[in-house]
């Protein structure tokens, strides 16, 4: 028999070749967003922000243009995701933009640095917060994080189906969750008594709008569902319009509430805002509950992380001969199955760099923000340098205010880049040097086809 027709080596091509299916509904999209973006972050920011406000008035005014920012950039990710359904999102946008070698230096950062240590930084959280309900001894959170980080990937391995309806019920339970903060905090925590503004060492609005958007990030992963969405054209603008709206209005409500009972001076002096809202409530059960809706929310943030983190590892392994063995894509489960067990890998590696540190959480934040807002910056150029090098390349949603809109985001993370290097330690220096090794990469990378 012919090598070349061998069933083996047809078996491998025909897993190669193989393309998503669409199979993501409108509601599963929006229920991917909002997964995504609700974490930890809801949870943890609000107090720096109150303390760089100040005011009441600032603390609402800075969530609102933190919602804003997010509507300008969907706006040019809905354009791009529209004109480019391509599973490997911005990889593929970088790649017909700027050329093969950013892309794949993109790739490689995302698996190695953004996706995972987002993965894992979430991980560390989660575990932090089920240790408070069920420890399970001195390394409890790192337990916590790798058992959950293995069981996520074992679903999304199983299919898309299963994962998808696992995405819908913790979001589902987690803005249930956060309405129930919402309406105990609004209608049954006693009023916070008047309060001078606080007392900020910075008072930088700047700073705060870095908290702000921290807490806001996830909804750009959207585009690596491009291509399994069903009538993207449609829903892939409706599923980022509406993704954050309902964000917007979930985070204007929780600090309405956070505000009325414990006024800005109290969120500036809190290290766990929420928790002690309803420890007024409710007592130790408030508490307790408060740990339990971060478990489920940032559970539903890993699972979103690595849906989306795998499609462009995937994506690499279909222009990178080294990584060829990513780009197969399974028929059945229809799913990226290798790449999603060395994404795991990675992650599962973090989680072990963080326990060996003893500082996770802050250890990946420094890590990750970087080299997330660099590529975001270049993201949006994208879209730019493609109106005009492909001025007739049908584009079903155009940004209004073209090119403002896209200029004044690109700004945006500009500063946020500078922001970030200026406020991360060692950390930061660790994920440049990661990126800076997949250099070699490019010399691999195949032609553009």
């Amino acid at each position: 028999m012919n090598k070349l027709h061998s069933p083996k080596l047809l078996k491998y091509r025909s897993l190669a070749t193989e393309a998503p299916r669409r199979s993501i509904t409108l509601i599963d999209a929006i229920s991917l967003i909002v997964g995504l973006v609700i974490g930890a972050g809801i949870f943890e920011t609000p107090a720096l922000v109150a303390a760089n406000t100040g005011t009441t008035n600032g603390v609402l005014w800075i969530w609102l243009i933190g919602g804003a920012v997010s509507l300008l950039g969907a706006l040019c990710y809905a354009e791009l995701a529209t004109a480019y359904p391509h599973v490997g999102g911005n990889y593929y946008y970088l790649k017909r933009a700027f050329g093969q070698p950013l892309a794949v230096l993109f790739a490689w950062a995302r698996m190695t640095v953004i996706q995972t240590g987002s993965i894992a930084l979430l991980a560390f959280v989660m575990g932090d917060y089920a240790s408070q309900l069920f420890p399970l001894g001195p390394a409890s959170a790192s337990i916590y994080a790798a058992i959950t980080i293995t069981l996520l990937t074992l679903i999304n391995i199983i299919g898309i189906h299963q994962s998808k309806q696992t995405q819908n019920w913790l979001t589902a339970a987690n803005i249930l969750g956060l309405l129930l903060v919402i309406v105990l905090g609004l209608a049954l925590s006693p009023a916070a008594l008047p309060s001078p503004p606080a007392a900020s060492t910075t008072g930088s609005w700047g700073l705060a709008l870095v908290f702000v958007l921290l807490s806001y990030g996830g909804w750009n992963e959207a585009a690596y569902i491009s291509a399994e969405i069903k009538t993207p054209q449609r829903n892939m603008v409706r599923s980022l319009l509406w993704g954050i709206g309902i964000i917007t209005t979930l985070y204007l409500l929780l600090n309405l509430a956070y505000l009325r009972g414990l006024g800005v001076g109290g969120m500036a002096g809190s290290p766990a805002v929420a928790a002690e809202l309803l420890r007024q409530v409710g007592g130790e059960a408030g508490a307790t509950f408060i740990s339990l809706l971060v478990v489920i929310a940032t559970v539903g943030s890993i699972n979103a992380t690595i849906i989306t983190g795998a499609r462009s590892s995937f994506a690499l392994g279909q222009d990178v001969s080294l990584f060829r063995f990513l780009g197969t894509w399974q028929p059945k489960p229809s799913s990226p199955t290798a790449a999603y067990l060395v994404q795991a890998g990675i992650a599962l590696t973090l989680v072990g760099l963080g326990t060996y540190t003893r500082q996770g959480f802050e250890t990946m934040v420094d890590y990750t923000a970087p080299i997330f807002w660099f590529f975001f910056l270049f993201s949006t150029l994208a879209l730019i340098v493609l109106r005009f090098r492909e001025p007739f390349r049908p584009r079903p949603f155009r940004v209004p205010l073209y090119p403002l809109i896209p200029l004044l985001f690109c700004i945006i993370c500009g500063y946020l880049l500078y922001s970030s290097l200026v406020y991360t330690g060692i950390g930061s220096i660790v994920g440049v040097v990661v990126v800076l090794l997949g250099i070699p990469l490019i010399r691999q990378s195949q032609n553009p086809n």
